[in-house]
């Protein structure tokens, strides 16, 4: 668009400019074009909006719409739900953060609090003051040696090639300015990552940046020197996403340029499927020993693992093989079924694994069972975006928390849902050169950088207001659900609970028993599924 514009502003100057003196009337045709092509140049050269850097004049075409539809796009703020992509009200509430702007909103409450599933907290008379310097968590259980001092609000997973390598560096730059960590995604690490900024290396099951090429399994030299650099901090190995459990992840041939394929070690021009499921292990507790031997290898740095939570007895199998072990992973990250990514089958996005608040109690409750919770950290994702949505986590059990298409809009997302086709309007999640340009990675990884810093505030006001002084004071009852216009509930009603220790006697809850039963720290499922099928037949 910004060729076209430049050829159509030189084709009017030039006609005018011959034209002038035997077509007087051309030169009336100035006082349209004339500001319209220095508003045209203004906006290629100007680095705060992508969309007007990208389609100069027409741009403007979206802000004017913006300013005009909060009546019309009323229905589809009130109709969003969780299956589809945030509501204005949130976008809004996200580029205001990152702009610095003003976050007040007009007409009070933006909900119908008596409609079913509105959620609150409940605030006291005694309000405290949280500084927000001191919400961070240190993760790192016995056997880590390098724990880490982590934010309790970070970027989520969203690799290079999903990404443009300008929103990466901006994202990386942001993180550097706002003392917060960047999870690479199943990517690798780019250059773009190594901008100063806390790393988290995502370890999928293509093993991405430690991949053997002949095998296309782990490659342990390789991961060595891809976690040579001071800048990452963790490592993250997945087991599964919430937008596609069970899936390897995709990355269309458009995207895959040389640099992403050199990176990942893979042919360029190339559809790129990861397998569903990894190559180094097949069994709980040929996963925790990985997990130790990435940790070692990492010169021990805190080593943890990313799923979102399917068949409960397997990831009772786990707990199993880290009691039988004595080794444990370091954080246990949950991702929700809600999850976003940039293309996935529609069934897998809309129909599969566990949401993530049930998927986090599970988790968490789980490991309190089994007394574990007091080595392992756990970590959020799945639609978090502010601050109401990270106390609810930690209400959950969650110590800190992922944001990924929150960082997104802070880049200057519009939710066009162009992910996957190479042509993002805004150049975040596209690599034709044209695209990319309007995405300025400076000024960018200021908006990332604020929106962080405001969100954090913004979480430790709602805990002062409640009277508490950290995440750790919350718990479940805290947090309030209606059900109907009747009748609200304390999540503490709503979510099972585990006592601590109790999965470790005999008289397990009933709620347990089952999963207890057919869990096996040998097998992931298959033994367990037979003997499942053998007792409901």
């Amino acid at each position: 668009m910004r060729k076209v514009f430049l050829i159509s502003a030189c084709t009017i100057l030039t006609l005018t400019f011959f034209g002038a003196m035997k077509w007087p009337w051309v030169l009336k045709t100035l006082w349209i074009s004339g500001p319209l092509i220095i508003l045209g140049v203004r906006d290629m050269f100007q680095k705060k909006h992508a969309i007007l850097r990208n389609f100069p004049v027409i741009g403007h075409g979206r802000y004017l719409m913006e300013k005009i539809r909060p009546e019309i796009n009323q229905y589809f703020i009130e109709s969003n739900t969780d299956g589809r992509p945030f509501s204005r009200e949130e976008r809004s509430l996200v580029y205001q953060r990152s702009k610095n702007a003003l976050e007040t909103l007009p007409f009070g409450t933006q909900h119908d609090v008596y409609q079913e599933g509105y959620e609150y907290f409940k605030h006291s008379l005694d309000p405290t003051h949280v500084d927000p310097s001191s919400l961070r968590v240190t993760i790192g259980g016995p056997q880590c040696t390098q724990p880490y001092s982590a934010s309790i609000f970070n970027i989520g997973a969203m690799s290079y090639g999903s990404l443009s390598k300008n929103a990466i560096e901006a994202l990386n730059r942001g993180t550097a300015k706002g003392d917060f960590a960047h999870n690479t995604g199943e990517g690798g690490i780019s250059p773009y990552h190594l901008k100063g900024g806390d790393l988290i290396y995502q370890v999928g099951t293509g093993y991405f940046g430690c991949r053997d090429p002949e095998t296309g399994g782990f490659h342990e030299e390789r991961f060595v020197k891809t976690v040579e650099p001071a800048s990452v901090k963790m490592i993250e190995l997945k087991l599964s996403q919430g937008a596609k459990p069970g899936h390897g992840g995709i990355l269309p041939a458009g995207k895959n340029n040389p640099e992403i394929a050199s990176i990942r070690g893979v042919e360029p021009y190339t559809d790129v499927n990861s397998p569903p499921s990894h190559k180094a292990f097949n069994s709980p507790k040929g996963l925790i020993e990985f997990i130790d031997r990435l940790r070692a290898l990492a010169g021990g740095r805190p080593v943890g693992f990313k799923l979102c939570v399917g068949q409960e007895h397997e990831f009772i199998a786990i707990c199993k093989a880290m009691i039988e072990l004595e080794l444990y992973p370091d954080f246990i990250s949950v991702d929700g079924g809600e999850g976003g990514t940039g293309a996935a089958p529609l069934e897998f996005s809309n129909n599969l694994g566990s949401p993530m608040k049930n998927g986090l109690s599970f988790v968490h409750q789980t490991l309190r069972g089994f007394g574990l919770r007091k080595h392992i950290k756990l970590i959020a994702s799945g639609r978090i975006i502010n601050a109401f949505d990270i106390l609810r986590a930690s209400a959950l059990g969650a110590d800190i928390t992922y944001s990924s298409r929150g960082m997104m809009f802070a880049l200057g997302c519009i939710q066009a849902r162009e992910c996957h086709s190479n042509k993002c309007p805004t150049g975040v999640a596209s690599h034709k050169q044209h695209l990319m340009v309007g995405l300025d990675p400076t000024y960018k990884s200021e908006r990332v950088s604020n929106f962080h810093r405001k969100t954090i505030e913004a979480a430790a006001e709602l805990l002062g207001a409640m009277g508490l002084n950290h995440l750790d004071d919350l718990r479940p009852a805290h947090l309030q659900k209606r059900l109907s216009p009747w009748e609200t509930k304390n999540y503490a009603e709503l979510y099972p609970m585990c006592p601590e220790g109790a999965l470790l006697h005999k008289d397990v809850p009933d709620n347990y028993r089952h999963w207890m039963s057919i869990a096996h720290s040998g097998s992931f499922g298959s033994t367990s599924l037979k003997v499942l099928s053998e007792q409901h037949t």
